[in-house]
């Protein structure tokens, strides 16, 4: 059982993973991006070790530390020396949805949300049904947060910082149900699988977009300008 001043950190903790979620979906600044996903990832970090603290399990430390090494110093590192490498200071290309309108539609998502959790899950809670419900409810939130972020952004980096924000609502939601020792496996290889498409883009040097990728990497149908030689044939 959680006493009450540390259930009240643990919704501190919660309400603010959520307020970063809320700026990766606003920013446009790649660099402020990455340093709000690092932010957010140690806001869980200190999450699991507060439940360590509280219930002694060695799987919260051990995600604890998963989560320090991977999403807190190493994919934002990778994710700096791509950021140097493309120099690309901010992200101003969207699909379908400005970045105020995905917040809006996220408002919406959070109630949709909480509205459905309401009636689902009053008594899964491991440690304390308020705290459960928040961090249910923030988490899967979350989720849905970081695919916004992937259909309604261009660039590339962008991308991937939607999917790692999926994947911190994963956590979240976790740490909220019960601490699986499957998470950690599960963390680990979805971190080297991001590392590598990380590395990826870094050895291509993608300058921008997904079909600038594509482009580079389908070299003999596309020109040296990127554009494909169906659209030049059709130019000509």
């Amino acid at each position: 059982m959680i006493i009450a001043p540390t259930e009240n950190i643990l919704q501190i903790l919660v309400v603010l993973v959520l307020a970063t979620a809320a700026i990766i979906i606003t920013k446009r600044d790649i660099r402020s991006l990455i340093k709000t996903y690092a932010l957010q990832s140690l806001l869980l970090a200190v999450m699991a070790l507060v439940l360590f603290v509280v219930t002694g399990s060695l799987t919260l430390l051990c995600l604890a530390a998963i989560i320090l090494v991977s999403k807190v110093w190493i994919i934002p590192l990778f994710m700096g020396q791509v950021y140097k490498k493309l120099n690309i200071k901010r992200d101003t290309q969207f699909h379908f949805l400005s970045p105020i309108t995905a917040l809006f539609v996220s408002i919406f998502i959070i109630l949709f949300v909480y509205l459905s959790f309401s009636t689902l899950l009053s008594e899964l809670s491991r440690f304390n049904p308020n705290l459960f419900f928040l961090g249910a409810t923030v988490g899967v939130s979350i989720l849905f947060m970081g695919m916004i972020v992937i259909f309604s952004r261009k660039q590339t980096l962008t991308n991937i910082v939607g999917y790692l924000t999926m994947e911190n609502g994963v956590v979240l939601f976790s740490l909220s149900l019960t601490e699986l020792p499957l998470l950690i496996e599960f963390l680990i290889i979805l971190d080297l699988i991001m590392l590598t498409l990380i590395a990826t883009i870094l050895a291509f040097g993608i300058d921008s977009t997904i079909e600038e990728f594509h482009a580079q990497l389908n070299p003999f149908a596309y020109s040296k300008d990127g554009k494909s030689q169906k659209t030049l044939e059709d130019e000509r």
